[in-house]
């Protein structure tokens, strides 16, 4: 099983930007599909972006693109998010999230998750 820790949030202005980094550990990090989700105040834990185990695909939500930039390094064992022109309606927990199990789909649902980090704030003021 893979354990993951985030890290990099923070408090930042609208406009500016942060990357978050997910450290895997436990498993062989590329054999695991990786993903970012988030939750807001009150709201529910929502699909942010994927990244295969190769990094040959990615999926955004729409709110997202061209602002985020998911990335992984596997030699690092490292997932990353890049958020630049960030706005006040980005602010929530981000957590990071593996499946490593085989899947034929591309995950973008909770459910298909089997390994969550711990979760980091992010909060932009406006």
């Amino acid at each position: 099983q893979v354990q993951l820790v985030e890290s990099g949030g923070g408090l930042v202005q609208a406009g500016g930007s942060l990357r978050l980094s997910c450290a895997a550990s436990g498993r062989t990090f590329s054999s695991c599909t990786l993903a970012w989700f988030r939750q807001a105040p009150g709201k529910e834990l929502d699909f942010v972006s994927v990244i295969s185990r190769s990094g040959d695909y990615i999926h955004y939500r729409d709110s997202v693109k061209g602002r985020f930039t998911i990335s992984r390094d596997n030699a690092k064992d490292t997932g990353y998010l890049q958020m630049d022109s960030l706005q006040p309606e980005d602010t929530a927990v981000y957590y990071c999230a593996a499946r490593c199990r085989y899947a034929n789909y591309v995950p973008i649902t909770v459910a298909q998750y089997d390994t969550w980090g711990q979760g980091t704030q992010v909060t932009v003021s406006s």
